[in-house]
């Protein structure tokens, strides 16, 4: 027995380095998880004659939180995407005198919903944040996928499957216009909300655009 106790004893004292340098490999691992987890850094533009910055995930999202003033990409986006809603209003306004197509009526329908729904949220978001809707009016210029006045006149004057195909045409221009709209505020802008409202457009408008697109098949 006495034996077995200084074998078992040798045992322990021999394990003991293993045990600890193994321990010391899970707090190093722990390490580098966290580390991992933590992804890459991102780079905060520095304000007029001052550097960048690097920002590591958790900073860049504390700066946002604490910095979500809205600036002016955000402010041109709103403003511009309200007047970019109204004209595919006044286009959906004509789908149910002039479309033969029942799925082009249906979406039409589905567009006036939706985008008088976000044209009411963005007015609201211009009324918070003290940017009247008509502050800065710039017409079409810059606003992309806008059908031209032109266009409009021979949506107007179509009937039936020339006015579905004419419809189809313009108002797939016209989403490709807020989607790219979006994302240029998604990238340039600084206000959460506003980058809210542009992922809320790009995924009902790119849905939308598939559904075109299968009507024309």
């Amino acid at each position: 027995m006495p034996i077995r106790r200084v074998l078992r004893a040798a045992l322990v004292t021999a394990a003991l380095p293993l045990t600890l340098l193994a321990l010391g490999g899970c707090d190093s691992g722990a390490d580098s998880g966290s580390g991992a987890a933590q992804g890459s850094s991102v780079i905060a533009p520095g304000r007029p004659g001052e550097p960048n910055r690097t920002l590591s995930p958790e900073e860049a999202a504390q700066h946002r939180k604490e910095d979500d003033s809205p600036n002016s990409a955000d402010v041109s986006y709103v403003r511009m995407m309200i007047e970019h809603h109204e004209q595919a209003l006044e286009m959906a306004r004509l789908a149910p005198d002039r479309a033969e197509s029942k799925e082009v009526r249906g979406l039409a329908s589905r567009i006036a919903d939706v985008q008088g729904a976000e044209i009411d949220m963005m007015e609201g978001w211009l009324d918070e944040h003290g940017s009247g809707k008509d502050a800065g009016a710039h017409g079409h210029q810059g606003m992309r996928g806008m059908a031209t006045p032109e266009q409009m006149k021979q949506l107007e004057a179509a009937d039936g499957a020339e006015f579905d195909g004419l419809f189809l045409d313009l108002m797939t221009a016209h989403h490709e216009g807020a989607i790219a709209m979006a994302a240029d505020v998604k990238a340039n802008g600084n206000n959460i909300r506003a980058e809210e409202m542009a992922d809320d457009v790009i995924a009902t408008q790119t849905t939308e655009i598939a559904r075109m697109d299968a009507m024309r098949g």
